[in-house]
């Protein structure tokens, strides 16, 4: 029987399956970081058990730490406890952990790719949801709860009941400006918020292959705001590239060996899919969120839609609105904003800063605007600071920090003051997701970049790169 890439590796992944019910399915990779494992580990201390397999489980931490001054001991207590915590943990347990201000540390879902711990074919879980990042590998990557944390740990297993498959084509070639991100949002604002609940997304056609792996991995990232349980991609000798020579990639014969294997992962041609949806490329445009979740978003030259037919859809429509201070009928070319923030796990790779720099090259920040440059890992920071992308920064007058999750969530310095606006390149714009009150749009590098240099909204097309 024909069968989609997702039922190959899930199939080849499965221990056991219970009638009626979820299947025990074998994890290759297991990360963690420190937000969501103390519990776990104290499980495993409370039932006198270890890791049972420790070589396959990786930590760092990320959420919590400080872009600033990271040689000094973190100055909030719940934060210093939460990264000390994993640390110990670590430790006890025997797992490799890539601690604060060493050369390996980064965002979860960013070193993950770069060292080659993240393969294609392989299955990968974390304590966090945007772990579907992984998936642009064409591995089967998703996040899971605190309670299955302790599951992998225990047994290298976790309990999943298999979910629905999906296939999103976008034909054709991306305009010129037109980034990985821009299609995410593009897609999410299509298929809503809640489009692609139940289901496992495999991209395809010539727009997703002309993506490097950095798209890819924006890609996929992004799964998760439309509900899906993970997306990915077939791999192909864009993936191939990337991977080798990847610390942790396989090397000499097991290398090749592993590279027909990866070469073999693709869909039937005549599998079938629960459902299948396809888009056309040349009707994405660079893209901005309008309201308070990625759904909400329109063309950077579009205005604001009026609200949906639904009273209780309409009711949430208005209350977006006016969290954001916004109109309908309204464009928002020209909106002033305060802050830009490049980075997260969606855009915090050498990629992002590329672009961000080719609109910044010759410009000068805009007086009214703070911008937050944060690379999601010391080796993408250094490859900055090797491509000289921080003397563009710096002659633009802005500063480069240091590696972590940053102003993407409220949980570390990099808050988003009340009521102050943000273009920003993460993956949520939920109320108070970057701050208490804080308002924030949704944007590509090189839509931030345009918002840097000029203060407010503007089209990254209209910018010629210098």
């Amino acid at each position: 029987m024909a069968k989609t890439l997702f039922d190959k590796i899930w199939d080849a992944h499965a221990v056991n399956t219970i009638s009626d019910g979820p299947t025990q399915l074998y994890i290759d990779r297991h990360y963690c970081h420190e937000v969501t494992t103390a519990q776990a580990f104290d499980g495993l201390r409370r039932r006198g058990i270890q890791v049972f397999r420790p070589e396959r489980t990786f930590c760092t931490p990320d959420h919590n730490v400080p872009t600033k001054d990271q040689h000094l001991p973190i100055a909030d207590p719940v934060s210093r406890n939460q990264v000390e915590t994993l640390e110990r943990n670590a430790k006890e347990f025997g797992l490799t952990y890539f601690p604060l201000g060493s050369e390996r540390n980064g965002i979860i879902h960013v070193i993950g790719p770069e060292n080659g711990l993240t393969l294609p074919g392989m299955t990968i879980v974390c304590g966090d949801s945007h772990t579907s990042t992984h998936g642009a590998f064409g591995s089967i990557a998703f996040g899971i709860g605190t309670s299955e944390v302790e599951m992998v740990l225990a047994s290298q297993c976790v309990l999943q009941t298999k979910p629905k498959t999906m296939r999103i084509t976008v034909d054709g070639k991306l305009a010129e400006g037109v980034t990985a991100k821009d299609v995410a949002l593009y897609i999410i604002s299509q298929l809503s918020t809640g489009g692609a609940t139940g289901y496992f997304v495999e991209y395809a056609g010539e727009a997703i292959r002309s993506l490097s792996m950095e798209g890819r991995m924006t890609l996929c990232n992004m799964s998760i705001e439309m509900g899906a349980r993970g997306g990915f991609v077939a791999p192909d000798e864009v993936t191939i590239e990337y991977c080798r020579n990847r610390s942790y990639a396989p090397k000499g014969a097991e290398w090749d060996k592993a590279v027909e294997y990866w070469l073999s992962l693709k869909s039937d041609d005549d599998a079938v899919f629960d459902r299948e949806i396809k888009f056309n490329a040349a009707d994405i445009k660079p893209r901005i969120t309008f309201g308070t979740n990625p759904g909400m978003g329109i063309a950077i030259d579009e205005k604001v839609p009026g609200a949906p037919a639904d009273a209780s859809a309409a009711a949430s429509f208005a209350d977006a609105l006016t969290y954001m201070g916004f109109e309908s009928g309204k464009s928002l070319l020209g909106e002033p904003v305060d802050y830009v923030f490049v980075g997260s796990c969606t855009n915090g790779r050498i990629e992002d800063f590329r672009d961000f720099a080719s609109i910044v090259k010759g410009r000068k920040k805009a007086d009214s605007v703070t911008v937050w440059l944060v690379p999601g890992s010391r080796a993408v920071e250094s490859q900055i600071r090797k491509e000289g992308l921080d003397r563009i920064f710096e002659e633009a007058g802005m500063e480069l920090r240091q590696p972590g999750c940053s102003a993407c969530l409220a949980m570390n310095p990099d808050k988003i003051p009340a009521g102050k606006l943000s273009v920003s390149t993460s993956n949520r714009n939920f109320e108070g997701r970057q701050g208490p009150g804080a308002r924030t749009i949704l944007a590509s590098p090189l839509t931030a970049a345009a918002a840097a240099v000029t203060g407010c909204i503007t089209d990254p097309r209209t910018l010629a790169t210098k």
